[in-house]
């Protein structure tokens, strides 16, 4: 019998039915996620999907138009959730599918549900209207929402028992965390500037004459846009090569579904870096082929296998 039939011959109807709604919305909304989540194995995947599940209830408030203060009561509402999901208090029947299905993901994995508070904490910063000044303010927000989000899936991956300084591992999904908020943040650099948000830290976006913002397809007079663009993807290119320093401790299926993740953030990233007006023009995207191509790039462990070659250089 086939790991995935036993599976879900070993769960409860409801608890099934839930995984399912999971594996739904993330079908349907991780255009990027989805391609990694497809390749870990059956339990693994659904506990990703319940994850990103919940996740993506947080930021959809944070992305929706209600007011400020009742998409707060809104978030208060959701760390109710999480809080039952913690206490052990939602069962098996309960009417919130995306609980249901993380409470059993937590029962079988060590996620650190705490994560899932940070990320509730940072949106509440975009609700806020928070502004970053610095890079080491940015980087706090972006361990909420991002960081944070490496940590929890670590808890489904873990590191492969056999794999050296595993101690580090939490550090380096933090990282990756980080290199694809930052990737996400230039990318949707217009978008979040017709929505009234700036994320960029101020002194980079001065030093760049930026600080005047992005309302349109064409940069601020006289400002060097380029300039600032190729500074935010030196940084992003430095966070995602600390990062991959993960790829060499988890299983090879684990390793091919952050590879695969991280990896199409990464080629973002270089068409980014080729136009960088592209991303005032509109939303830069990869087609569906070339995703593809990167996941099975990573499910062979190429990437694994050349990171590991580069620590063990290192380390000689």
């Amino acid at each position: 019998m086939s790991p995935t039939v036993e599976d879900s011959i070993s769960l409860p109807a409801p608890v099934l039915a839930a995984y399912s709604y999971c594996e739904t919305v993330t079908g349907s909304e991780a255009r990027n996620f989805a391609y990694g989540i497809r390749l870990l194995p059956v339990a693994e995947r659904r506990a990703m999907s319940a994850l990103y599940a919940f996740s993506r209830r947080v930021d959809d408030i944070g992305d929706g138009t209600l007011a400020p203060e009742v998409k707060a009561d809104r978030l208060g509402a959701t760390r109710d959730i999480l809080d039952r999901i913690r206490d052990g208090k939602v069962d098996e029947d309960d009417t919130d599918p995306v609980a249901v299905a993380l409470a059993d993901a937590s029962r079988r994995f060590p996620i650190p549900l705490g994560g899932l508070d940070e990320l509730i904490d940072g949106v509440l910063m975009d609700v806020k209207g928070v502004t970053y000044e610095t890079w080491d303010d940015l980087k706090l927000y972006c361990r909420c929402v991002a960081g944070a989000i490496g940590r929890l899936s670590l808890g489904i991956f873990g590191p492969a028992p056999s794999a050296p300084q595993t101690e580090k591992a939490a550090e380096y999904a933090d990282t990756l965390g980080l290199a694809l908020q930052l990737t996400n943040i230039l990318r949707d650099v217009r978008e979040d500037a017709g929505n009234g948000r700036t994320y960029l830290p101020a002194d980079d976006l001065a030093k760049f004459g930026c600080s005047d913002g992005f309302d349109g397809p064409h940069p601020p007079a006289g400002s060097d846009f380029p300039g600032l663009v190729h500074f935010e993807v030196r940084r992003a290119r430095a966070l995602f090569a600390e990062g991959y320093r993960l790829l060499p401790m988890l299983d090879r299926r684990s390793g091919a579904c952050v590879a695969a993740m991280a990896g199409i953030y990464r080629r973002l990233l270089d068409r980014i870096e080729r136009d960088p007006l592209a991303v005032l023009r509109g939303r830069v995207s990869l087609p569906g082929h070339e995703k593809a191509y990167v996941a099975v790039r990573g499910l062979s462990g190429f990437d694994a296998r050349q990171i590991g070659r580069q620590a063990g250089r290192r380390r000689a």
